[in-house]
């Protein structure tokens, strides 16, 4: 059997969900070439996302270099807000994107990208639990597939935050702040930027300069690994403060925790210290992609914020590089393996941690009696061998 391709793709319709808070998935069941079919759902920042990367992997295909060549289909950008009506209006949009992406040749409808995009997903497989106050909502495509393709937005869960100071932005993607402001943001990157919206303003925030209403803790800031997973810098840099870590271009280093301000800490060998996500890569991973994120640059710490006005009375808890080493070297020293002492040079000092070899006494041997004379044998001996003796003679 040859390498899996994807025959047809069908939009069924979408849901309607309300956990973690109200927002749309379409459907979609995507016939494979075993004669399979997966239903899997999707939403609509993802179909987006999934969208541009096809474009940048075939620049002809998608008109970059001549607009008159192109044969990738058009699929309009995301707005910021959505609904139930405007869900279902770009159902027909969405179907006629699907049904071009599957026309096209082999090379783009059977590449690497597209397959793993329709794949099932752990998340595809779960189902709605009784837990839930309200079950999601099912809407299917009418069976005449006509819908009319008017505003189309992708389904976007707003958080709340606020500015800890003001900021000016340095691009025209950015958006500047004042202390005080209150923001959605739109999307959380790795890399420490944040896309918000303010009234009719939007664009890129760092991290760093917002904080939650309710805490100034972030509680989606995951917790310490300390297993490590490996990563490689795509881009030299150098600390500017004692808690942070100088690293050359292609170095592999293990990240410890990773912190949603975009500075995660790292670990390389037992020293351990904080640097830009920005300019890490994933090991295995190509990159190329990676390159294209650092073109902003590192967002700025929070230590580094003056003027920095917070609502809440407690300040962020972070744990101090310190800790970080002391339980790293301690998960480190519980994973390796005790090595045995190995031979101790004459005259070089001893540790607290090594003992002496010890060395192994020889076993003592029995000690052999002298011989006795003829005399004391025969003094000893019993009357039986003294007469054996004397017919001997």
């Amino acid at each position: 059997m040859g390498d899996p391709f994807i025959r047809h793709i069908a939009l069924l319709g979408f849901e309607k969900r309300f956990v973690p808070s109200q927002h749309y998935v379409y459907m979609f069941l995507v016939k494979w070439q075993d004669l399979s079919e997966k239903v899997v759902y999707r939403r609509f920042t993802e179909i987006y996302e999934f969208h541009k990367i096809l474009k940048e992997m075939f620049p002809i295909e998608a008109g970059d270099i001549n607009p008159e060549k192109r044969i990738i289909p058009h699929l309009p950008a995301p707005r910021w807000f959505d609904g139930q009506r405007v869900a279902e209006s770009r159902q027909g949009t969405l179907t006629e994107y699907c049904n071009s992406l599957m026309n096209l040749p082999g090379k783009i409808s059977r590449c690497n990208h597209l397959l793993n995009f329709f794949k099932v997903r752990p998340d595809d497989l779960k189902l709605p639990t009784d837990s839930q106050v309200k079950k999601p909502e099912t809407y299917l495509v009418p069976r005449d597939g006509k819908s009319n393709v008017t505003d189309i937005t992708g389904p976007i869960i707003l958080q709340t935050y606020r500015a800890i100071a003001d900021y000016e932005k340095s691009s025209g993607s950015e958006m500047a702040l004042a202390t005080g402001d209150v923001v959605d943001v739109v999307e959380k990157s790795q890399s420490g930027w944040w896309f918000c919206q303010m009234k009719t303003k939007r664009g890129w925030v760092p991290a760093s300069y917002l904080e939650p209403l309710d805490s100034p803790d972030e509680a989606e800031d995951p917790e310490p690994n300390y297993a490590g997973e490996p990563y490689v810098t795509i881009k030299a840099y150098t600390a500017l403060l004692e808690d942070e870590m100088s690293l050359e271009q292609g170095e592999t280093i293990e990240v410890i925790h990773k912190l949603l301000d975009g500075w995660w800490v790292i670990r390389k060998e037992d020293v351990t210290g904080y640097f830009p996500s920005m300019y890490l890569q994933q090991a295995g991973q190509d990159t190329d992609q990676a390159q294209s994120r650092i073109k902003r640059g590192a967002p700025p710490r929070r230590s580094s914020i003056r003027n920095a006005h917070s609502i809440h009375q407690q300040s962020r808890k972070r744990l101090s590089q310190d800790t970080y080493r002391r339980n790293s070297v301690r998960f480190l020293q519980q994973r390796r393996p005790r090595a045995r002492p190995g031979p101790q040079s004459p005259g070089s000092p001893l540790t607290e941690e090594e003992e002496p070899p010890k060395t192994e006494r020889p076993k003592p041997q029995p000690a052999v009696p002298p011989r006795p004379s003829a005399d004391l044998i025969l003094h000893r001996c019993s009357e039986s061998t003294k007469r054996k003796l004397a017919s001997a003679v």
